[in-house]
This record gives structure tokens, sequence and C-alpha cells, in this order.
């Protein structure tokens, strides 16, 4: 059975994120606390990266990149792709999420759907000329701790729809808690 572009259904992984109809503000405000680690090293981003990319692989035919950084330093701590065929364009997409991420602290999903619920693009919200250097589209993610203020990194996912970039990112943070309870 397939769901969208690329995407097969295993009954094996069950998804824990949303249904993309269902996206609201609130429901992926909700998602990235209850995505909140108990502690973020260069460990757990490799974990983390690690079940993402093999999510993806076992979902999707698309191959995709898999980026992990810390927030305060952009130090890199995670990159992969899914399988061959990625682009130096998704590069671009992952920059420019981080970029959300890192300026708003929250996902791009998140912005993108409050951008919608005021009917608004970024660049009317924040008087932006540059389109070039942010992207609200699903698949940037914040990491962030417990007890810890602010964000302390970012995931970014970018090869699928923003939907799916989004859902394999919550699918494998929530993967990595059931397993580090």
């Amino acid at each position: 059975m397939k769901w969208g572009y690329g995407l097969t259904q295993n009954p094996s992984l069950a998804r824990l994120c949303l249904a993309p109809k269902t996206f609201k503000v609130e429901s992926v405000a909700t998602q990235e606390e209850a995505c909140r680690l108990r502690s973020f090293d260069s460990n757990v981003a490799w974990e983390i990266g690690n079940i993402i990319r093999a999510n993806v692989q076992q979902k999707f035919t698309r191959p995709v990149v898999v980026y992990i950084a810390h927030a305060n330093s952009s130090q890199l701590l995670f990159f992969a792709t899914s399988g061959p065929g990625t682009l130096p364009d998704n590069m671009h997409w992952v920059k420019r999420k981080e970029a959300v991420v890192l300026r708003w602290g929250c996902s791009t999903m998140r912005m993108r759907l409050t951008l919608q619920t005021k009917a608004k693009t970024l660049q009317e919200v924040y008087e932006m000329g540059d389109p070039s250097i942010y992207a609200v589209h699903g698949g940037g993610f914040p990491v962030k701790v417990k007890g810890v203020e602010g964000v302390v990194g970012v995931i970014v996912v970018s090869g699928l729809t923003q939907e799916n970039d989004h859902c394999v990112i919550v699918d494998g943070i929530q993967e990595y808690l059931a397993r580090n309870p």
C-alpha cells in the first residue's frame, strides 16, 4: 500500500505523527513538547539520526538528507543521506529550514501553520525581502531538553513532502524516547 509519493506503509512501523490533515498549530506545539529530551549530546544526535535514517529507508523510496546540529554553534553532529539520489538543493533546503528553527525556536511546520492562520507569508509578517534565507516548510525541528531554556539543537530532514519530512523527525524522536525511558 502506498501513501503519497515514495511512502510505503509498513505495519511494523506505526506512525506516531499526526496525519497531515490534522496538523494544527496547537497539535504541532504539543508534538514539540512531547519530543523534549532528557539530555542532548553527540551520542544522542547519532542515535536519533540513525533511527530517522533507518525509518526513512524502510518507509520511503525517495532519498532524503538527515541533518542534526547544535543550536549555539551549528556544529554538525549527524549528517547522512538515506540513499543515492539526493541533490545539492536538499542542502539548500536544510539550511533554510534550520534558519527558521534557530530564529523562532519552533518547528518549521508550526511556523508554517501559524502563518497560514494569519493568511500571511513570512516576508509579510517579518518584513523580509529575501526568501532564500528561510523556508517555512515542514522538516525543521527544534531539539529541546527538559529543564533547559531554549533550543539546544536542530534536526532537519529534506527530500520528502513537507508533512513527511516533519513526521519522520517526530516519529524518530518518539522512537528514541521509547528506547531510552
